[in-house]
């Protein structure tokens, strides 16, 4: 329904012979917006192969892969995350697992402590807790307040085994704490 002849979404009211075309919010035609982003970096994925400890990334389009350094030892655990950061550029790291503090910890870090750790995944989910989607490749969060944060947000849905299932992660990250 239109307002004083004005149809809805740009389109003219039934009867409104009044040639009009569509435009776009922005301004720009569908082809035009379609060559820019032709100029575009996609996304890059990293297929999981046996020497992995980890591959994926999130929705900011960090996209990276662990895997141990050669130099790591039992006594000084170490990987090397080689990847897209979330503004396409590519980046290296060497994190020495003993130095991961989930306090305050990046996302690469704690996919490599996760990794390290063993902490079970459960249904092909990640242990870590919801909110990490956004962290861009230097974002340190306290991840053992977003941890509590989630298994309070399960409770209050309800949400049993979800709770269970993140406490459980967190005691791991917990213990991992206490140990070093």
């Amino acid at each position: 329904m239109g307002i004083n002849g004005i149809g809805t979404a740009g389109y003219p009211m039934a009867g409104d012979t009044t040639k009009r075309t569509r435009q776009n919010v922005s301004g720009t035609s569908f082809a035009e917006q379609m060559n820019n982003m032709a100029g575009k970096k996609g996304h890059t994925v990293y297929m999981k192969t046996d020497d992995m400890l980890y591959s994926g990334g999130n929705g900011t389009g960090l996209s990276f892969y662990i895997k141990y350094a050669e130099n790591s030892t039992e006594d000084d655990p170490t990987v090397i995350a080689k990847g897209i950061d979330e503004k396409g550029d590519e980046f290296e790291q060497t994190i020495h697992i003993n130095k991961i503090n989930p306090k305050f910890a990046t996302i690469v870090e704690m996919r490599a402590l996760e990794a390290y750790t063993g902490v079970e995944k459960r249904n092909g989910f990640s242990s870590l807790p919801m909110g990490t989607g956004d962290m861009g490749l230097n974002d340190r969060r306290d991840f053992m307040d977003m941890f509590k944060n989630a298994i309070s947000d399960m409770k209050l849905l309800s949400r049993k085994e979800a709770a269970a299932y993140y406490q459980y992660s967190m005691q791991a990250y917990w213990d991992f704490m206490i140990r070093k």
